[in-house]
């Protein structure tokens, strides 16, 4: 097998035929200036020495040289044998709160890009841990399902905003349901749910949920954003930021209910973890898990592969090295057909 390790740097390629049209562009600016300045047969006599067949070599060594720089860079690389490598871990789903009450700023920069920054931080950890997000506002929805691969699972987490789900509340009860639901039996993989929110439920109880999750052996942490004094909820209203305010015209404040968080995580099994500006606490959540035995669930083909870069810049290095000691004067081996080209072109 084939491949580059970094086939981003390819595009400079497309930057060679573009450097190609300027040095023509350029190289006929001063043919026209030279015979503004002399006619065709004085180069010689001015320019007694000068070969442009040399210049012009000179040049093509010089892309040459680029061209395989570029390809240097992107790392081919060739695939020498595939591994069979056991897969073992636990699964873990984030159940992520989107509703309004997370843009409140006292975590900063606000309640929801501080878990998902901490989201982002955990899965930069995870080695083997498959991890799947759940968002949930007034319904909840899955944002992606359990995966090994965290480089996607990032791209698809930071698409998640405020209106990732159109419905309004905080329906934790549904969020762990579908979870649950979500989760595969056939694979005897120890589980866990991570609840980030505020706590603020007005949908039902999530106990019944939470009762459901425990059958199954499924432990819950919770954690919770927020003050429980209350603080009021910004809202961009053109360039001016202002904040919500209920029917009567009232701040509305948003406070964090950790009774319920700490009742959730207890039946759970799990633990409860306040939110902070300072502490990671989905890293003291997933150091808890460690703990936990891993179990086998696959077995993933993985192919080793082998740099080769160096047959490009090996070359390129001999092409830069023999454009630096060729000068642009005619010799012997290069004056006959240097007048030729000369006469063809002038």
């Amino acid at each position: 097998m084939f491949r580059f390790a970094n086939p981003e740097y390819l595009n400079g390629l497309y930057l060679l035929p573009l450097l190609v049209a300027v040095y023509w562009l350029l190289f006929r600016g001063r043919q026209k200036d030279l015979s503004q300045f002399a006619e065709g047969k004085m180069y010689r006599v001015l320019l007694p020495s000068y070969s442009r067949l040399k210049a012009f070599l000179r040049f093509g060594i010089i892309i040459l040289a680029l061209g395989f720089l570029i390809i240097a860079a992107a790392n081919p690389q060739i695939g020498s044998k595939v591994q069979e490598v056991k897969q073992s871990g636990i699964d873990i789903y984030i159940l992520l709160d989107v509703s309004l009450s997370m843009k409140a700023e006292d975590i900063r920069p606000n309640r929801l890009e501080r878990a998902k920054m901490q989201i982002s931080t955990l899965m930069n950890r995870l080695r083997g841990d498959r991890i799947g997000l759940i968002v949930f506002s007034g319904d909840a929805y899955v944002q992606f399902p359990l995966t090994t691969d965290y480089s996607a699972a990032n791209l698809f987490l930071n698409a998640v905003d405020f209106n990732t789900v159109p419905q309004p509340g905080t329906a934790i009860g549904s969020a762990i349901s579908l979870a649950v639901k979500s989760f595969n039996y056939n694979q005897t993989t120890q589980k866990a749910l991570v609840i980030i929110t505020d706590g603020e439920e007005n949908q039902g109880n999530p106990m019944d949920a939470v009762a459901e999750a425990v059958s199954k052996n499924i432990k819950i942490y919770t954690i919770g954003l927020g003050s429980p004094s209350g603080v009021p909820i910004p809202v961009l209203t053109g360039s001016e930021v202002t904040f919500k305010k209920d029917a009567e015209g009232n701040t509305v404040l948003t406070k964090l209910d950790e009774k319920t968080l700490i009742n959730i995580a207890s039946e759970g099994n799990g633990k409860y973890f306040q939110g902070n500006n300072y502490q990671d606490q989905l890293n003291d959540i997933y150091n808890d898990l460690e703990a936990i035995d891993k179990t086998e669930y696959g077995v993933k083909k993985i192919t080793d592969y082998e740099d080769r870069f160096y047959y490009f810049l090996i070359p390129a290095i001999l092409l830069l090295l023999i454009e630096f000691f060729m000068t642009e004067k005619q010799s012997l081996i290069y004056s006959r057909f240097s007048r030729r080209f000369e006469k063809e072109n002038a």
